[in-house]
């Protein structure tokens, strides 16, 4: 019989449903947030490089890796923006852990899921950092599958208590406002990107296209704002007009990933900006003064979802919600891998 070690535990989508029922979306969002802001603080400890990405004329399929010495970690996921005219999701995903010392893994996830929700909870865990104190109305523009999870992640982080919607698809919006109804929230329609803006503290973009698109021109945006862009995650996206980022001060997740992805693909490769890891640890400053921009310009990165795999390994434990796969070859003689194979031939055979 196999041994402890070879089974894994593996957390499918339905699993991930009822964990995070189970603990309750608004907590989980707020765990998050704790575990991967524990991360940004050890952030030199990490592994780092640019995902490695898969291009083609329809999308995009990239692996994500990252080690702190202890623990490995890895995410495959795709973003391909036509697939929602076909009846499919833009992005899917899975993950997994292992052990460094022995490269046995210890987890599998989905995390199509899990990566709305770690991607909400680190857009929410930057803006505690940089957005106006006492900031209460968000305006979401672009009303996708991420759209509910980051008004919540706002809500139960940073104390948002209004959001004002649009989407150049009104029923992304009115299924938007729909899904987020008596959550405890004061959810506004608007017809327009430039009505969305009207009282909002805080600015998310979060669209889909795979092109330069001006979601945000330079007028519609005041002093004063943080913005928080999580649209433009490939190189040839972005949503911001060039003059709002020259306006503002940067904040990025890892330079080399971003300057080719982010929206500062649009700037010179030597325009400077801050690394968030580095205004969490108080080594560089965030928001400086009442009339600033701030802008998290973020394509997320894999210590953000080496976080959020270890958060659901230490929340499934004790939990229905994982399974044991049979997944780890485990001879009794670990150098006798075929008479294990022979061993198992059906006697009638």
């Amino acid at each position: 019989m196999p041994s402890k070690r070879a089974y894994v535990p593996f957390v499918s989508v339905e699993h991930m449903m009822g964990l995070v029922h189970h603990i309750g979306i608004e907590q989980v969002l707020t765990d998050l947030a704790a575990e991967i802001e524990a991360d940004f603080r050890r952030w030199p400890l990490f592994d780092k490089m640019p995902r490695v990405a898969s291009h083609s004329d329809v999308g995009v399929i990239e692996l994500m890796p990252t080690s702190d010495g202890e623990t490995y970690g890895f995410k495959y996921v795709n973003g391909h923006p036509k697939n929602t005219a076909e009846g499919l999701q833009t992005v899917t995903a899975f993950g997994l852990l292992a052990e460094v010392d022995s490269g046995y893994p210890t987890l599998l996830s989905e995390m199509t899921l899990l990566t709305a929700l770690r991607t909400a909870a680190t857009s929410a865990m930057a803006a505690k950092h940089l957005a106006p104190k006492g900031a209460r109305t968000m305006a979401m523009i672009g009303n996708g599958a991420q759209s509910e999870f980051q008004c919540l992640a706002f809500k139960a982080v940073c104390g948002i208590d209004t959001v004002r919607l649009y989407d150049i698809d009104t029923s992304a919006t009115t299924r938007c406002a729909r899904n987020l109804a008596a959550k405890g929230l004061t959810v506004v329609e608007c017809r327009s990107g430039q009505e969305a803006m009207e009282g909002a503290q805080i600015i998310t973009t979060c669209t889909a296209d795979k092109q330069y698109a001006t979601i945000l021109t330079d007028n519609m945006v005041g002093s004063g704002v943080h913005i928080n862009a999580i649209g433009g995650d490939c190189p040839g996206k972005t949503e911001l007009h060039r003059d709002i980022l020259l306006r503002s001060s940067i904040f990025v997740e890892y330079p080399p990933q971003t300057r080719v992805e982010g929206e500062i693909q649009q700037l010179e490769h030597d325009h400077a900006v801050t690394e968030l890891w580095q205004v969490i640890e108080g080594k560089a400053s965030g928001r400086t003064d009442d009339r600033q921009i701030t802008l998290f310009d973020s394509v997320g990165f894999a210590i953000e979802d080496f976080s959020a795999l270890r958060y659901i390994a230490k929340a499934a434990k004790g939990t229905p919600f994982f399974t044991q796969l049979d997944m780890i070859a485990d001879p009794d003689d670990p150098r006798d891998l075929f008479g294990m194979f022979q061993r198992a031939k059906p006697e009638n055979h």
